[in-house]
C-alpha cells in the first residue's frame, strides 16, 4: 500500500466516502505524496510522453501560431507569452529558440512566464531553460501575471484538472464516490444524495442504468479565469489535450503508470490520473467572455501549420536513421490512429479573429 493510499483509507474511515474529484485532487496534488508534487512523470523514464518530448517540431509550430496571433492583434508590447502546466519546460525551450530565430527584437522585448504549481517541476523547468537569456518568471497562477496582453499555451493541462462523476442508479443520478468495501479496500460507490439535473448533459435523461457522466467545474473555472484575462487585456490562447468535441456519456477516468494503464484505485500518488476533456464545455466558458473559439484536431492543426514542410526541411540534412525518426514523429503527432485525432486543439482569439 502506498503512503497516500494508507492516508486516504484513514480519511475515508473517519469521514466516509469522498467524491471522485477529491480523490483525484489528493492523488495528483497532495503536498506530501501527490503525483505531481513528488515525481517527474515525463519522458521514457517516467510514465508518459507528451508531444513536446516527441519532437521539436511540435514546439516550433506552436511558437509560430502564438507569434502569428501576436501579429494579428497588432504586435502589442509589452506582452506576456506564457505556458501553463509546463511539464519539464521542453515546450517553452523549443518556443524560445524559435522566437529568437523568427524575430530577435520581439524575443528580447516580450515577457515569458511559466505557470506551475509544483515546486519540484519548477526546479526541473529552471534546469531545462537555464542559459536561454529570456526574461522568464514563474507563477503559481495567472493572477500574478502582469496586466498586459497575454498569449498563453496549455498542452495536456486540463486532463489533469479534477472532475466530478455521476452515476445513474435506481431512478436517478448520484455522485460517484470513493469509499471502502468490507475488506477496507478502496471501492467506487454511488453517493446518497440526488444530483441537480442542471449539472447533467442534455442526453442524460436517456442514459441506461450504471451510466456515468463527467462534469468538470474546476476546468470551467480555470478556463473562465484565462478567458477573462484575454478579454480584459488582449491576447490569445492555444490549448491542446485529449478529449471530445461534443459532450457525451461514459467513464474516461484512467490511471497511467510506466506507460501502461492500471486500476484507478490501485496506487494513489504513484500513477497519473486523467480524464478526457470536454472541449465543448471549455469553449462555452471562453465564449461567455466574448471571445472567438475555434476547435480542431491536433493532426489538422499541425498539418495546417506546416508540419510536413518542417519535417522535410529537418530531414533534408539528416542521415537515414534521423529521417526515419522524423517521419515516425510526424505519424505519432498527426496520424489519425495516434495523437492526430484523439488530441484536440482549441484556439482562442478576441474580436472574431481566427487563425
Amino acid at each position: 500500500m502506498t503512503r497516500l493510499k494508507d492516508r486516504i483509507v484513514g480519511l475515508i474511515g473517519a469521514v466516509g466516502p469522498i467524491p471522485v474529484s477529491e480523490y483525484m485532487a489528493l492523488c495528483l496534488f497532495d503536498p506530501e505524496d501527490g503525483y505531481y508534487t513528488t515525481r517527474e512523470p515525463f519522458g521514457a523514464a517516467g510514465d508518459f510522453i507528451t508531444a513536446p518530448e516527441i519532437s521539436q517540431m511540435f514546439g516550433e509550430l506552436v511558437a509560430v501560431w502564438l507569434y502569428q496571433a501576436w501579429q494579428s492583434t497588432g504586435r502589442p508590447l509589452p506582452a506576456t507569452f506564457a505556458e501553463i502546466g509546463p511539464g519539464r519546460g521542453t515546450l517553452m525551450k523549443d518556443m524560445l529558440r524559435t522566437w529568437s530565430r523568427l524575430d530577435p527584437a520581439f524575443a528580447g522585448g516580450a515577457f515569458f512566464a511559466m505557470i506551475e504549481t509544483s515546486p519540484r517541476l519548477t526546479e526541473v523547468q529552471k534546469e531545462t531553460l537555464a542559459g536561454h537569456g529570456a526574461a522568464l518568471t514563474w507563477h503559481q497562477s495567472i493572477d500574478t501575471l502582469p496586466r498586459q496582453p497575454i498569449f498563453i499555451v496549455g498542452n495536456e493541462l486540463f486532463d489533469a484538472v479534477p472532475i466530478r462523476q455521476f452515476v445513474y442508479v435506481g431512478a436517478g443520478w448520484r455522485e460517484r464516490m470513493v469509499g471502502l468495501d468490507d475488506a477496507d479496500n478502496l471501492h467506487f460507490f454511488a453517493g446518497a444524495g440526488s444530483v441537480d439535473p442542471a449539472l447533467l448533459p442534455a442526453n442524460a435523461a436517456d442514459a441506461p442504468q450504471g451510466a456515468i457522466v463527467e462534469v468538470a467545474p474546476a476546468r470551467a473555472a480555470l478556463m473562465s479565469a484565462i478567458a477573462e484575462r484575454i478579454a480584459g487585456n488582449g491576447g490569445a490562447g492555444l490549448f491542446i489535450d485529449y478529449g471530445h468535441l461534443e459532450p457525451g456519456i461514459g467513464d474516461t477516468l484512467q490511471a497511467l503508470r510506466r506507460h501502461d494503464h492500471e486500476d484507478v484505485l490501485a496506487n494513489p500518488g504513484e500513477a497519473d490520473l486523467t480524464a478526457h476533456v470536454d472541449f465543448a464545455a471549455l469553449a462555452a466558458s471562453a465564449r461567455a467572455h466574448g471571445l472567438e473559439v475555434e476547435l480542431t484536431t491536433q493532426g489538422a492543426f499541425l498539418l495546417g501549420m506546416g508540419l510536413l514542410e518542417r519535417a522535410g526541411a529537418l530531414g533534408s540534412k539528416a542521415a537515414d536513421s534521423a529521417r526515419q525518426a522524423i517521419s515516425d514523429a510526424v505519424e505519432r503527432l498527426a496520424g489519425p490512429d495516434q495523437m492526430g485525432d484523439l488530441f484536440k486543439v482549441m484556439k482562442i482569439l478576441p474580436e472574431a479573429k481566427t487563425g
